[in-house]
């Protein structure tokens, strides 16, 4: 299992990226690695549990996955959030025949403002992800990188597709916002 790190530059506040990151209604839209990405539960409001799948990758060499992570947030000094997700096994939704259950290790995003222009956004991104399956290591290697890379472009044009109405703020305590059931 290898460990990856990515990082970019938003023109948005880290309050509004790590918001959007997270927003399970928009998610998939600018997200093209995702299939699905939907709140199962919710802990409190800073936590939830998420099921994800995956496209397909590498030309449908790898196959979609599917993953149940723990998501928690966390605001720190400095305007600095940090978004972290590890899975777990969760009853409601246990491995299906349609998809590999990948496992994440301990991820996550650090968002925090560029300190040269606070109303810019820093995001690093770390991952640690087991594909399962029948996966030669060569094919996660060759692909993990760019497919990271692709993550960021796709933040950075998605941000800018599903900008915040004015007049709407951050929502520090538990990002309620996107936290609430319908």
């Amino acid at each position: 299992m290898n460990r990856y790190r990515v990082e970019g530059i938003f023109p948005e506040s880290a309050c509004k990226l790590s918001d959007f990151l997270y927003k399970t209604e928009n998610r998939v839209t600018w997200d093209k690695s995702l299939k699905a990405y939907n709140m199962v539960h919710k802990i409190d409001s800073d936590t939830f549990i998420c099921h994800t799948i995956t496209q397909s990758f590498a030309m449908g060499s790898i196959s979609p996955r599917d993953f149940v992570d723990l998501v928690s947030f966390k605001h720190c000094e400095g305007n600095m959030d940090i978004i972290t997700s590890r899975s777990v096994d969760f009853p409601a939704y246990p491995p299906s025949s349609n998809y590999i259950r990948g496992y994440n290790h301990a991820c996550g995003y650090v968002c925090s403002p560029l300190q040269e222009n606070p109303a810019h956004s820093r995001l690093v991104m770390f991952v640690q992800t087991e594909m399962r399956g029948k996966l030669s290591p060569s094919i996660i290697e060759a692909t993990m990188p760019s497919n990271l890379v692709n993550f960021i472009l796709n933040a950075k044009e998605g941000i800018k597709t599903h900008k915040a109405p004015s007049g709407r703020g951050c929502h520090r305590n538990g990002h309620s916002s996107f936290l609430r059931k319908k």
